[in-house]
């Protein structure tokens, strides 16, 4: 009789959680690797995870995908941003059939009980920032997920639409692309911030910084996750009696707890840009 080996069950993710404020170096971030075969299997770069807020990076290589499987299920309790960092996004809602595009620079959102898959368009590696509240430390990732039923056939189009495109109204969307014109622009902290979705659990926003600009001082309700997208930002933090300085270069992040006075300064000659995710409350 022939024994046949079956995987290994499951893994829980790294779960990174800091006491204070933090420097999270790109190079010194947990690694993981997410999936199996059924599913498709996805690297991650995990930045921080809380009992709040949960960063991450996950990457495909060119052509690659993910999808789900019975071990790994990809439907949360949870709001997520998707910010594309290199590559392009193919994102799909295999429930509805809803299929959506994001180049470098744009970001996909979308809220709880949304299953999605994606996919690697074109030559380059995928790679995409991930913002999602509340936080796998709530509950709200891999076991929430085995317990929704099982989604057991994927569909990529909706053929409803053929014969009726463009619709006379907008349709429903549960993937939200996020374009220039849905940015909510705000000058609050002296430097620019764009805001691309702020809900009860989650906001997030991306920085922009002129030369020699500083943001004015200020605090959450909620923790933050803070990643550079581009040139040098540092951040300075008052927590606790004491006082953090970091320096971030690009896809470096910092976190910052709820409450910790901070601001963000741009030392170098040319614009620094950022993008960060603060949960659940982005007013103190």
């Amino acid at each position: 009789m022939s024994l046949v080996e079956r995987p290994a069950p499951p893994r829980s993710s790294p779960r990174p959680a800091f006491d204070g404020p933090a420097l999270i170096r790109r190079g010194d971030v947990s690694r993981h690797v997410w999936g199996d075969p059924a599913a498709g299997e996805v690297y991650d770069w995990i930045y921080a995870s809380t009992d709040k807020v949960h960063m991450i990076v996950f990457g495909l290589a060119p052509g690659g995908a993910f999808r789900h499987s019975e071990d790994y299920r990809t439907i949360f309790a949870a709001d997520e941003l998707l910010h594309v960092l290199q590559g392009v996004l193919v994102i799909a809602d295999p429930e509805t059939g809803e299929v959506q595009r994001a180049g470098a620079g744009e970001s996909v959102f979308f809220r709880r009980d949304t299953w999605h898959h994606a996919f690697a368009l074109g030559p380059e590696p995928l790679r995409v920032l991930e913002l999602f509240a509340p936080p796998p430390a709530a509950g709200a990732s891999s076991a929430y997920a085995r317990e929704q039923p099982y989604l057991k056939t994927s569909r990529y189009a909706d053929d409803s639409l053929l014969g009726h495109w463009p619709p006379a109204e907008p349709r429903a969307s549960r993937l939200r692309v996020i374009r220039p014109a849905d940015v909510l622009w705000r000058r609050d902290l002296g430097v620019l911030c764009g805001v691309l979705v702020s809900t009860e659990h989650l906001t997030t926003a991306t920085l922009e910084l002129g030369p020699g600009e500083t943001a004015a001082a200020h605090e959450h309700g909620g923790d933050e996750v803070l990643m550079a997208l581009d040139g040098s930002l540092w951040v300075r933090a008052w927590f606790d009696g004491g006082v953090h300085v970091f320096e971030l270069e690009r896809e470096d992040a910092c976190y910052l707890p709820a409450g910790a006075r901070h601001e963000y300064r741009n030392p170098g000659g040319a614009t620094a840009r950022a993008i960060c995710g603060v949960a659940p409350s982005y007013l103190p």
